[in-house]
Order: C-alpha cells, then structure tokens, then sequence
C-alpha cells in the first residue's frame, strides 16, 4: 500500500521519495507560454511538474524552474522517453538530462510500451545508481503489460500513470496495481477528460449536483475523486485562475455515497489510443 497523505499533499514512493499528490501537466504548454505557465503554477504552490520528450518543451520547463523563486529541491520534475527513444535509451536519457538542465531528474517514466522498453527501463535503472535520476515509472501500462514487464525488471516501478477520468476510470488496473502490494502509486493522466472532451464531462448533471452540494466546481470534484482513489493528478492549463483552482482540493471530501456516484459514471471511453 502506498502511503497517500491528503493532510501532507504528498504520496511517499517505493524509492524512498516524496511526491506531491498533485501537479501540473505540460502537455500543450509551448515557449514562453509552457514559462509563464509554470512559474504561475509554482508561485501558486504546485510543486509537481510532469512533462516528455513528445511534448517538445523540456528546455522550457527547465527554465522555468531554473529561473523560478521555489529552490530546486522543493520541485518534482517527471518527463518520459518516447517508444522511438527504447533503442539507445542512453542517448535518450543524456538528452533529457541536458535539456532539462535542472542537476537530476526526480522521475523519469516509459511513456507506453513500445519494442525495447525492457531495454530502455534498465538503462534508467543504471541511471539512478548514477544519481542522474531518482524514481522510475511507467505509463499507459494495463494488467496484461504489466505482467509481462514486472518480472523483466530488477527496480519495482514508483509510478504508473494511466489515463483515468470519470468516463475511463480505469479501475480494473487501479486494483490490479494497488494490490500488488509493491507500493506502486498510480497517477491519472486527463483527469478532466482531455481536448475535445471536457466540455461534456464538466457538464455532466452527476458531478454538476456534487459540486453545487460542495461549493466547488466540476472540475475541483473529480479532481478530488481522483485524490480520494489514492491517484496523483497532474491536470494541465494554462490560466492562472484554474491553476490555482486545481490545487484548492483539500478543504472538502466526497461522501461514499457521491464517490459511489461518481463510479456508475464510468463508460469505459477512452480518449485517447493508449
């Protein structure tokens, strides 16, 4: 079981380290705007930040942590290597050192399974003995994926990161992971449904009667029901509004019977491929 403190805002790793329950994802933040958004973000006390090398803006989110008021070692920085990356993961990892510039990486994960990506985690493995990086983790893995993997690896994953919303809620591997007892945290990419959908999910008439009840938004409840499965969020944006909207999670809690709610709302719709 890993050990998630809604009072600290922080889930303790397998590794040993600290992570913030929730962050912000840079997925879609490009030049000064991925900046801005960030130094916003850690001005309004985010302390987690989730990038990769698909999303083209590790020099950017180095900067803005470099050339932010928060010291360094209060920031969890995660990226990710690329499928096309698994071949010479050496490389791979040296580049994100290097445009990250930021000394070490806190986490650094596979983005999904791809030819290699045994390869390419026990070059990370390699890489933390080195104190280049610090955790590891693994996204877009499912039951059967992770069955396959775990035994072909000397490190337990920290993290698995998956796409989980009120529509997709995952929660066949969210048990399978929790219950492996290995101490994995699991980490929700989309958490509001991703771009194209949000507009449907934010409005859905279940989560619109939970927030009028809480006085808080949509987006805040399912935020919240994430927080309350044990799963880190990483909600991306850009205005600073929402921003701190997103972090405004731990002066409420859902009931059984709204997070039981919540859980009939699931329709297995993916909004994404993997």
């Amino acid at each position: 079981m890993t050990q998630f403190d809604l009072s600290t805002h922080t889930v303790q790793l397998n590794s040993g380290y600290a992570m913030p329950t929730h962050g912000i994802g840079a997925y879609n933040l490009l030049g000064s705007t991925c900046i801005q958004s960030l130094h916003a973000a850690l001005d309004l006390g985010v302390r987690l930040i989730d990038t990769a090398n698909l999303y083209r803006n590790e020099r950017e989110v180095g900067q803005a942590v470099r050339t932010s008021s928060v010291p360094r070692e209060e920031i969890f920085v995660a990226t990710k290597l690329y499928p096309n990356q698994y071949a010479d993961p050496e490389a791979a990892i040296a580049e994100a050192l290097e445009k990250l510039d930021i000394g070490y990486i806190d986490l650094m994960l596979l983005h999904h399974p791809g030819r290699d990506d045994v390869k390419a985690y026990k070059a990370m493995e390699r890489a933390v003995t080195k104190g280049h990086i610090r955790s590891l983790g693994i996204s877009c893995f499912y039951i059967q994926e992770l069955q396959d993997f775990l035994p072909r690896v000397d490190t337990v994953p920290a993290l698995v990161q998956n796409e989980i919303h009120p529509y997709y809620q995952d929660t066949d591997v969210v048990q399978y992971i929790q219950g492996l007892g290995l101490g994995i945290t699991v980490e929700g990419w989309y958490p509001l449904g991703g771009r194209g959908h949000q507009g449907e999910l934010l409005s859905d008439p279940v989560l619109t009667a939970i927030a009028a009840a809480h006085g808080k938004s949509v987006a805040q409840v399912i935020l919240r029901w994430l927080l309350q499965r044990h799963i880190v969020v990483i909600p991306g944006s850009s205005n600073p509004a929402h921003i701190l909207a997103n972090t405004q999670l731990y002066d409420f809690s859902l009931t059984d019977g709204e997070m039981a709610q919540i859980a009939k709302l699931d329709r297995r719709e993916k909004h994404d491929w993997y």
